[in-house]
């Protein structure tokens, strides 16, 4: 194997052995503007226990734990290797390993409540999975710190199913010596299984919710829906069939607008909420006038979309943040083709664009525009983007974000 040149070689003057791939990189550009010290491992602000506690508890993967210690069970109790959950902040949750590799992770301060992100730890397997949001490998000297040198790492992001939130990453660690090349495929591979048990807890949770709402909707006349907390169909009535309704970030009891329903009263449920649309008769919607995308932050994504009805901001997936983006670059529209071309790379890629475009404008009704793809044309379009342009989407390799990082 041929191995980079560690990073302080892209500060001299000289040849490096060879280049990093893209995404080390890219990981390397991103360590460069932060306070992280090649030589040595300096972790502040370790969790208290109670802290560290509270996490697990409040964590949706305090759930799936089980199936992420018998699936890594083996490599854990060997002499050589670490398993490690993080949150999504790259705080250490859970670790488990031969005494020997405990002892060896304490050096380099690999412990419970320790923050592993990139702009704490360099270039490693946990932070740089949770900026890029895939599996990645990071093999001896591709690690920005020196000290990890001597290791490799192999993690995978791990993600809520039920609206594609990050909630941390598994990471196996061992010496750069005895690395193995499946390691990164299990982790993986180990990481859907546990995403797979979520979102079977998560269609439980909606058929129990299904069972007290189908009662309270049999008795409504008019239009309404009974959704979970994060806007999944439980049971509906006097409506079209459809899987989720877009709700607030934090719906309150109420009257509230949605732009895929108009004006509407929410109602709590057990474990849920009661979408009433109406008062009955129903209102028509009034049109949006304004719509916010904020990628401000680089873990989270949102749009506000404001008329005379007032505002309502949801949280974006990754791939959505990116559609969105790609459509307020082009506000004189786009073809499948082109989206195609400005997210993948391939222009031949027009039918996931338009499955992905199909989901998003259930949720923005009278904001986004077909024939060609664009936002309407009486809708004003503010994109806030990072101080940074490398902040932007970090997670994302679509040419149209690439592009749009170049410092102008």
């Amino acid at each position: 194997m041929v191995l980079a040149q560690p990073p302080d070689a892209a500060l001299t003057p000289r040849q490096p052995i060879a280049p990093p791939r893209p995404l080390i990189g890219d990981s390397w550009q991103r360590v460069l503007r932060t306070a992280v010290d090649p030589d040595r491992v300096q972790h502040t602000g370790f969790l208290p226990l109670d802290e560290i506690e509270h996490r697990r508890r409040t964590s949706p993967l305090g759930d799936v734990l089980p199936t992420l210690r018998d699936s890594l069970r083996s490599i854990a109790e060997s002499d050589c290797h670490l398993v490690v959950v993080t949150d999504a902040d790259g705080r250490v949750l859970w670790r488990a390993g031969s005494q020997a590799m405990r002892r060896s992770a304490d050096r380099l301060e690999l412990v419970e409540g320790a923050a592993w992100a990139e702009d704490v730890a360099g270039t490693n397997g946990i932070g740089t999975a949770l900026v890029t949001r895939r599996p990645v490998q990071v093999h001896s000297t591709e690690h920005y710190v020196r000290a990890l040198h001597q290791l490799t790492c192999a993690a995978a992001p791990l993600h809520d199913p039920r609206d594609g939130r990050l909630l941390g990453a598994v990471d196996v660690t061992c010496p750069a010596a005895t690395t193995h090349p499946a390691t990164l495929a299990l982790v993986s591979a180990v990481a859907r299984v546990a995403e797979g048990e979520l979102r079977i807890r998560h269609w439980e949770s909606v058929e129990r919710l299904r069972s007290a709402a189908a009662p309270v909707l049999a008795r409504l006349d008019g239009q309404a829906v009974a959704v979970d907390r994060d806007g999944w169909t439980a049971a509906i009535t006097g409506l079209p069939p459809m899987d989720r309704v877009a709700l607030p970030d934090a719906p309150v009891a109420g009257e509230a607008w949605l732009p895929s329903l108009g004006q509407c009263v929410l109602e709590p449920l057990p474990g849920g909420w009661l979408v009433r649309v109406g008062p009955a008769p129903r209102r028509e919607a009034a049109a949006p006038s304004r719509v916010i995308l904020d990628l401000t932050c680089a873990r989270s994504w949102t749009v506000t979309v404001s008329g005379p009805s007032g505002s309502w901001s949801q949280r974006l997936s990754p791939r959505h943040a990116e559609l969105l983006f790609a459509l307020a670059v082009r506000r004189d529209g786009s073809s499948a083709a082109q989206l195609a071309a400005d997210l993948f790379g391939d222009a031949t890629r027009e039918v996931t664009v338009r499955a992905e475009l199909s989901r998003l404008r259930r949720h923005l009704a009278g904001v986004l525009a077909h024939r060609p793809y664009r936002f309407t044309d009486e809708i004003a379009v503010e994109v806030r983007r990072p101080a940074d342009p490398l902040d932007l989407l970090p997670f994302s390799t679509a040419p149209v974000v690439r592009a749009a990082r170049v410092p102008r």
